[in-house]
């Protein structure tokens, strides 16, 4: 396992961030997923949940592991180990997974009875550290990632958000082994999804409170726009749903010490940083995802208080029923789009 990177010495910089909207302040307010089915794992920390192209569901857990869930039964089988922290992934349509792991970079795990492959762990000679995201184009093999920061090491994730020193990146791995760095300069980078025709991604600046949009194809290839802006709370992992609709998992509410922060003098923010754990901000609990359309508007907003679960960090929707992940929980929560009548796979 490789060792884990130590926390440099934090360089605030000042933004200021918009208005939180008064839906960041309203808790749980909203139409609620009212129903959280726990499906136990044996490990800590789902932090992405993906559906297989076997039906299954798939996440990784602290220890490294990349478990196989059926949601419908509750069995859980341990199908791999990254040697690392498995993040973010992404299911091929010939049984493999994607892994963005938060120490060893870029892998894949080949299918049942395979090996861990590492795809990318150095760019231009320096580590890949924090990989977060991946999807891939099943036509022409490219694949898309996300580094949430070239700072901060995973298990200091906070350090990132409260310095804002902005180093996230968009990254894209072609076939031939080629990386090339789409876009620098995001704020802690995050989910990755393709729109339905998938001729764009949508990706999730966590530390901007943004969904953007990056063109793929057409007259816009090559530029970003804003999906939706100021969000209620911090995205997360993000995946396109069965309905079209890209699904985001809001980790937390926006947190007012943070945003009151951000644009006071650096002193303040590496005076926060040296506190005792209980002081520094930290995410309230909530679970809480929401399902955005193409025109960035709210088209589903699902939250519920922080008891049975929270900290969601991922969600996949497939057939009207919602699996969702957390770095926090040692369980995947399982709910429904209102409305409709889930179809559990499995």
């Amino acid at each position: 396992m490789d060792t884990v990177r130590s926390a440099p010495r934090m360089e605030p910089v000042r933004w200021s961030p918009p208005p939180a909207p008064q839906r960041a302040r309203r808790g749980s307010g909203s139409p609620s997923a009212d129903i959280l089915r726990r499906v136990e794992l044996p490990g800590h920390g789902p932090e992405d949940v993906v559906f297989g192209a076997d039906g299954s569901v798939y996440t990784g857990t602290a220890d490294g592991a990349v478990l196989r869930v059926d949601i419908v039964t509750g069995a859980v089988d341990a199908v791999a180990n990254t040697g690392g922290r498995p993040l973010g992934l992404h299911a091929g349509p010939d049984g493999s997974l994607l892994v963005c792991d938060a120490h060893r970079g870029l892998l894949r795990w080949s299918g049942p009875g395979g090996s861990i492959e590492v795809l990318v762990d150095r760019i231009d000679g320096e580590p890949l550290n924090f990989a977060s995201n991946v999807v891939q184009d099943p036509d022409d093999g490219m694949t898309y990632f996300t580094a949430s920061s070239r700072r901060w090491p995973f298990e200091q994730w906070m350090g990132d958000l409260l310095e804002h020193s902005g180093t996230g990146r968009l990254l894209r791995l072609s076939p031939d082994g080629t990386v090339d760095v789409l876009l620098d300069g995001l704020q802690f980078a995050n989910g990755v999804a393709f729109t339905p025709n998938r001729e764009a991604l949508v990706f999730a600046e966590t530390g901007a409170y943004r969904l953007s949009r990056y063109w793929l194809r057409g007259p816009k290839a090559g530029t970003q726009e804003a999906l939706i802006d100021n969000l209620p709370g911090f995205p997360d992992n993000i995946a396109l749903g069965s309905d079209g609709l890209i699904w985001v998992a809001l980790a937390s509410p926006r947190n007012p010490l943070l945003d009151a922060l951000l644009p006071r003098p650096g002193v303040l923010r590496r005076m926060v940083w040296q506190l005792p754990e209980r002081l520094k901000p930290a995410p309230k609990r909530t679970a809480w995802v929401v399902g955005v359309d193409l025109e960035g508007s709210i088209i589903h907003d699902l939250q519920t208080d922080g008891t049975a679960y929270a900290m969601v960090t991922s969600v996949a929707e497939h057939g009207g029923t919602l699996v969702l992940g957390s770095l926090d929980e040692s369980a995947l929560a399982i709910t429904a789009v209102p409305g409709i009548a889930p179809t559990e796979t499995n």
